[in-house]
């Protein structure tokens, strides 16, 4: 999660600011953080009398406190504006930052004692955070904080940096890791992304109109937010290892390890078309489309939800709504295009032509309000 939005200034020859560096550890494990505090609506959905239904509070997930913790954190920066990403003013260009983890993910790693794709997820949401503002991800390093060092955990979380960089088309070129028993149990993944765009390229939303249209990407799966209210609603009456009921082909376990998608051919779709705004739906599930610009957003033709997020809402007994603030439901990256163009757009990016943008403000999908 980019805690916040900004550009720096940055002069060949001229001293600037030092970068904060502690050696206190931020626990990347309360990184299903970005959704609304807003409280879901009672009525979009029942729970059966026997269970109490669950939202991410429930799950042990403070927003209010989460977010007030985030805002203190973010006054330590010297910023003025942008978006994903921290922006350098290289003169003709920006050099885009961001840092990011794989949250409370890496416990379902643990349970099942298979680390081989939570470093694809690692990359994912980094390299995602610069292609929402059409920056090309350039490279990463990664931040191991273990309990313990070991050389199978780091060979497997390392065979999925190396994937995930191979689909985002940047290098690994580093990293850290540091033996912190008093610390964290287990182990804990994070990774920062440099990535680098042209001033005139950036993508920032500020040339979203009215009438334009929304074109979706689909997800495979739950990708790296709201593990905290899948992992609790799941497990309430299974295990990680039971098969699927919707894939018996798969154990629950390995569907939530579903690795994240790297959405890097949106960056041609910028190129060829005149894309207006673009959003990584993460943390805050559908609400990130307000992150584009001032208007409202209606997905009236949503994507197809899996039916992993069918199984996490009832097993929770999960209202609609705090569904769609959490999860990206089916829906992983959008583009705004102009009406004339969204089609073309859609069709570059395998993706479906899935709303309209309107004067006003909020979110509308499936008729919720969010």
């Amino acid at each position: 999660m980019y805690y916040k939005r900004g550009v720096v200034k940055c002069t060949v020859g001229t001293p600037t600011t030092p970068s904060l560096k502690s050696s206190a550890v931020h626990d990347r494990r309360t990184h299903d953080l970005n959704t609304s505090s807003s409280p879901p609506n009672p009525n979009s959905h029942v729970p059966c009398p026997q269970r109490i239904g669950m939202d991410y509070s429930d799950a042990g997930v403070d927003i209010d406190a989460s977010e007030a913790a985030v805002a203190a954190l973010a006054e330590a920066g010297d910023v003025d504006h942008g978006d994903y990403a921290g922006l350098v003013d290289m003169g003709e260009s920006y050099l885009g930052l961001t840092t990011d983890g794989v949250g409370t993910k890496i416990l379902v790693a643990a349970a099942v004692d298979d680390y081989s794709t939570v470093g694809v997820d690692c990359v994912a949401m980094n390299a995602n955070d610069h292609v929402a503002m059409n920056h090309r991800p350039l490279a990463v390093v990664d931040n191991q904080v273990v309990e313990e060092p070991n050389k199978r955990v780091s060979e497997e979380i390392g065979e999925g940096l190396r994937d995930g960089c191979s689909q985002a088309g940047c290098r690994l070129v580093g990293g850290e890791t540091a033996v912190m028993p008093e610390v964290v149990d287990g182990v804990d993944l994070a990774g920062s992304c440099v990535g680098v765009a042209a001033k005139d390229s950036v993508v920032d939303g500020s040339r979203v109109e009215a009438g334009d249209r929304i074109v979706g990407l689909p997800s495979n799966g739950v990708h790296s937010n709201g593990l905290t209210l899948a992992r609790k609603a799941v497990t309430r009456d299974h295990s990680y290892s039971d098969p699927c009921p919707f894939d018996d082909s798969r154990t629950i376990g390995e569907e939530l390890l579903r690795p994240t998608r790297i959405y890097t051919e949106a960056l041609a779709a910028a190129r060829e078309h005149d894309v207006r705004g673009m959003a990584h739906v993460t943390g805050g599930g559908y609400t990130n489309l307000s992150r584009i610009s001032s208007h409202r957003y209606v997905v009236d033709s949503p994507l197809p939800v899996p039916p992993v997020f069918d199984f996490i809402a009832e097993e929770g007994d999960v209202s609609s709504v705090e569904m769609h603030r959490t999860f990206n439901m089916g829906m992983g990256f959008v583009l705004v295009a102009p009406k004339e163009e969204a089609k073309d757009v859609a069709d570059l990016v395998e993706g479906e032509v899935v709303g309209r943008v309107e004067e006003g403000s909020g979110v509308e999908v499936r008729g919720l309000e969010l």
